[in-house]
């Protein structure tokens, strides 16, 4: 019997297991880093197999898909069955390889202008202060909030043109807003309800997001905040490389999440491309727009929603921080060890959008110190 756990775009080796699985596993199901674990059946016989999968069913309240000789279990499952929504039955829940092509919709040329209309309160910022909030833990990690950054009456046209933009319309051809799939690799998606359960429209607009960070940046502090960012690339001996911000990534996911629907806890993970002259782009933080009001936030006299919050989380998930939403309220934070999730909608219907922020990586030489006192010498001369 052999063991691999999956993260978030990382594969690791079989290995062996013995008489500690049970201890193992248990240790891994109250780890949601990880997103699938893999049992790999060599030389079992059926019935063992079968002992196996009923025993780890009935442990761990798994769903397990078989896929020879492999059995892989989602730990987005590990949840009570009463919490459970029922998938769509027309829809399929395995891998599904997947592209997005959009209408192309009018953007009028005040839409999100600049500067903000007169009678616009100002673009405000308050970061989140992880040392006096129930997460001190992440005191080292950049998240902000900002308010003010769209009108409502913007929030409402952007939702409109996100729906122009859908060609992908359902079976009936009249529903713009499609089950939201989780990506699994490059170009390869999954469905996956019991882990995210919302619709969704992709629209991949590059002016509509430069217009977007236009209006993000007239909050003070924030453009030099986000300047640049400590890469996780590794530099060529003889160089120094750096992560420069270069523009907001143009897909947007808009999501719709209505009563009873989520998305379980996760880190963000990072997008990469590279030019057609090589320069490489890495996304290194989360853009979040929220597009309707919560009852939390303005009460339930002006708004239906309850629930919905973006929910920071501590590892065990005992402890949380709450950004509730609230329409043109725009959420950045770090991709890295940031652990969230969204927290199920309890009344109403929820809209969102979520974007990336690219940057540039730069390499440049290091110049060894012989060279330098060479080039001052001549510069002297």
């Amino acid at each position: 019997l052999m063991l691999r756990l999956t993260t978030r775009g990382h594969n690791a080796s079989f290995v062996p297991v013995d008489d500690t699985f049970n201890p193992l596993m248990t240790r891994v199901l109250k780890n949601a880093v990880f997103c699938f674990l893999q049992l790999q059946f060599n030389n079992l016989q059926e019935r063992q197999r079968h002992r196996i999968i009923t025993q780890h069913r009935v442990q761990h309240q798994c769903v397990w898909r078989r896929t020879h000789p492999r059995l892989t279990m989602s730990l987005s499952n590990l949840m009570p069955a009463a919490l459970k929504p029922k998938p769509r039955k027309q829809l399929k829940r395995n891998p599904q390889q997947t592209s997005y092509t959009s209408n192309d919709v009018p953007i009028p040329a005040d839409f999100l202008s600049v500067p903000l209309p007169e009678d616009a309160p100002p673009v405000t910022l308050k970061k989140v202060d992880w040392s006096t909030s129930a997460l001190p833990e992440n005191g080292l990690l950049y998240a902000v909030v900002l308010d003010n950054v769209l009108t409502p009456q913007e929030c409402a046209q952007l939702i409109r043109m996100a729906e122009d933009s859908a060609t992908d319309r359902g079976d009936d051809g009249d529903e713009p807003w499609q089950p939201a799939m989780v990506n699994i690799g490059p170009g390869w998606e999954i469905l996956e309800p019991e882990y995210r359960n919302s619709d969704r429209i992709i629209w991949d607009q590059q002016e509509v997001v430069d217009r977007l960070w236009e209006r993000c940046r007239l909050a003070p502090g924030l453009e030099e905040q986000l300047r640049g960012v400590e890469g996780s690339s590794k530099p060529e001996k003889g160089e120094e490389t750096r992560w420069v911000f270069d523009r907001f990534n143009k897909r947007m996911r808009f999501l719709k999440y209505q009563k009873g629907q989520f998305f379980r806890p996760h880190c963000d993970g990072s997008y990469g491309e590279e030019g057609e002259d090589g320069t490489v782009y890495q996304t290194h933080y989360t853009v979040h727009l929220y597009l309707n009001d919560s009852v939390a936030e303005v009460g339930k006299d002006k708004a239906d929603l309850v629930g919905g919050a973006t929910t920071f989380l501590s590892t065990d998930e005992k402890r949380r921080v709450d950004v509730d939403p609230k329409a043109g309220r725009v959420l950045i934070f770090q991709h890295r060890r940031l652990y969230h999730c969204g927290d199920d909608v309890v009344k109403g219907t929820k809209y969102t959008m979520r974007t990336d922020i690219l940057y540039q990586l730069i390499r440049t030489k290091i110049k060894a110190e012989g060279d330098a006192d060479c080039e001052g010498q001549r510069d002297s001369a």
